[in-house]
This record gives structure tokens, sequence and C-alpha cells, in this order.
């Protein structure tokens, strides 16, 4: 894909998490539900039309796919509260494909984990830190939420592991995305489970875009290299 059409699909993107944002903040409740729906297919057209030697596209798109279903899900999660455990499930699987995506990366530069472990140390306590918080809280949800937690994790210490194994922007877009992912579903656990707090649909919504638009961003610019 030319950059162009890359630069208009990311404008597109954008609008419509501004317009999504909007929604949120100002409870009007039929351009969330027009604007959130639409975020993912952007990005899954973005992907699919970017001419690439990369491998892994097929991963990637079903990462976004099944975070499609996330996000419908959630949407309806007011009406019937099993689609919590559904939007719950489908990003998991959106995790899980995106971890297969990072550790089908090959180079022969040594992975960032094995030069500093000490970031293994600070995400596993981080999520331990997280679960150990939220667990009083969590009722029936304690082993889900565990795995998921264990699950994210996983998937943010790919991302440093394939770090010195694609070059520097696309190192630091996988990098920047996977953060975000983990801070975006830390704030949706808080706000769900522990303290709901003021704005917090708009702080999980960007968090949310911006991870995604970045893991994009990563795989375009790998073949940048």
């Amino acid at each position: 894909m030319h950059q162009p059409v890359q630069k208009k699909s990311a404008i597109i993107f954008w609008l419509l998490a501004l317009l999504d944002v909007v929604g949120i903040a100002a409870k009007i409740e039929l351009l969330h539900f027009i604007a959130k729906p639409l975020l993912m297919p952007v990005l899954m057209l973005l992907v699919y039309f970017t001419r690439s030697t990369v491998p892994g596209k097929g991963l990637l798109l079903t990462g976004l796919f099944f975070s499609w279903l996330g996000d419908v899900f959630l949407l309806f999660e007011y009406k019937y509260p099993l689609f919590f455990i559904f939007g719950l499930v489908s990003f998991l699987t959106t995790h899980i494909f995106y971890i297969v995506y990072f550790l089908r990366i090959r180079s022969g530069n040594s992975s960032l984990l094995k030069k500093q472990p000490v970031f293994i140390a600070l995400v596993l306590a981080y999520g331990i830190t997280l679960v150990w918080q939220l667990y009083p809280h969590l009722g029936d949800l304690k082993l889900p939420v565990m795995v998921y937690a264990a699950v994210i994790c996983s998937m943010l210490l790919c991302s440093l592991h394939v770090f010195l194994k694609v070059n520097k922007q696309a190192a630091w877009f996988y990098l920047c995305g996977a953060l975000f992912f983990v801070l975006s579903d830390s704030l949706l656990a808080i706000n769900k489970f522990y303290q709901p707090f003021a704005y917090a649909g708009v702080f999980i919504m960007l968090t949310y875009c911006a991870a995604q638009f970045f893991i994009v961003s990563g795989y375009i610019q790998q073949d940048n290299s």
C-alpha cells in the first residue's frame, strides 16, 4: 500500500477513535455504537492492503478480528453480563495471536530479555501486583482474570523479546503497542472490579486505540528497514 493511502487510513482510524471518545464522554450512545465497531475493520483493511514481506500478516489480521469481536461483545455487556466473559475470551485470543506473531519474528540478534532479564522481573512484578490488588474483588472471575493477566504480560514480554530483532522504529511501535494494551486492560480491570473512576471509558478507549495502532504501525514499519 502506498504511503498516502496508509496516511488516509490512519486519519480515518483516529477520526473514528475521536468520535467514539466524544460519544463516551458526552454519553451519546448512538455515536459510540456506530464508531467503535468500525475501528478494528479500518486497521484490518490497512494491514490487508499493505504490501509487505514481513511474515505473519494472517496472525495480525486474526488478532484484530478477535479484537473486533471483543469490542462488539463489550458494547452489549450492559444488556447481557455474560458478554463480558465473551469479550474477555476474544481479547485473550487476540493476545495469543500477537504472542505467536512476535515469536515468529526471526533475527540473528539477541533477545533484549537475555541481555536485560530485569525486564522479566518488572513485568512479572506488575502483573502479580495488579492481580493481588484485584483478587478480593473478582468473585467468580478470579481464575479467568489471572489467566488473562498472565497472557497479556506474556505478550508484553514477547514485544521486549523482539525489540532488538527488528529495526528501531518497528521495535518502539511494538513495545508501545504492548505497553498501551497492558495499560488499557489494567484501567478496565481497575474500573470494573476495584474502583470506578472519572472518564474511565475515555482513558480505556484512547489507550486501547493507541495499542492497536502502534502494533499495526510496527508491522508496517518493520518492512521499511
